[in-house]
Formats: structure tokens, C-alpha cells, sequence
């Protein structure tokens, strides 16, 4: 019997190597950062300027579901008529959303 000749591939050496083995984690990252980062960020800072753009007489929906009437806005807090006399203090970082009395309503509102 004849012993066959076993031919290796062989890996790549130096620095062809660790960009081998970089290059996927890289793409990764990239990914990420495209689908799911960057677009959040972009989320924060609109809600973060719809609310430091709150005003007076603005509807509003507080972190709790509270639904209000802005009555007074001061740096950090904002006063907040549930409707029924009944007046609460907020602070701004914890309001939800900030509804546009103009927007156009469903047909069954």
C-alpha cells in the first residue's frame, strides 16, 4: 500500500488573518448601529424636544396615562389640569407625548 500525500490548507498568516477574523464583527456593528441604535437615538431627540417645547394649553399624556391640559409651565415641572378641578404637578421628563390640538380626529371621536 502507497501512503497518499495528506495536502493542509493553509490559514492565512499575519496580518490577512486578523482581518479575517475582525471583519465580521465589524459588519456586525455596523449593522447594528443602522438598524437599531442610530434610529433610536433619533426617537430620544425628538421626544426630548417635543417636550422641552411643551407650552401652556398644550394636551398631554403623562408617563402614568394621565391625559391633561398644560396650565403652567415652569424649567423642570408642569401643572397639569385632569379635567374636574383636579390639578397635578408633573415633571417634564415624565410626560409621554405631547397631542396637537389641531390633528385631525377619527370619524367614531
Amino acid at each position: 500500500m502507497s501512503a497518499t500525500p495528506v495536502i493542509a490548507a493553509a490559514a492565512p498568516s499575519g496580518g490577512a488573518g486578523i482581518l479575517f477574523q475582525v471583519a465580521p464583527l465589524v459588519l456586525i456593528f455596523v449593522i447594528f448601529w443602522f438598524l437599531l441604535i442610530r434610529p433610536q437615538q433619533k426617537r430620544m431627540k425628538e421626544h426630548r424636544d417635543m417636550i422641552s417645547a411643551v407650552k401652556k394649553g398644550d394636551k398631554v399624556v403623562t408617563g402614568g396615562g394621565l391625559l391633561g391640559k398644560v396650565t403652567k409651565v415652569n424649567d423642570e415641572e408642569v401643572e397639569i389640569d385632569l379635567g374636574g378641578g383636579q390639578k397635578v404637578t408633573a415633571l417634564k421628563s415624565t410626560l409621554s407625548d405631547v397631542r396637537d390640538p389641531h390633528a385631525a380626529r377619527a370619524a367614531n371621536d
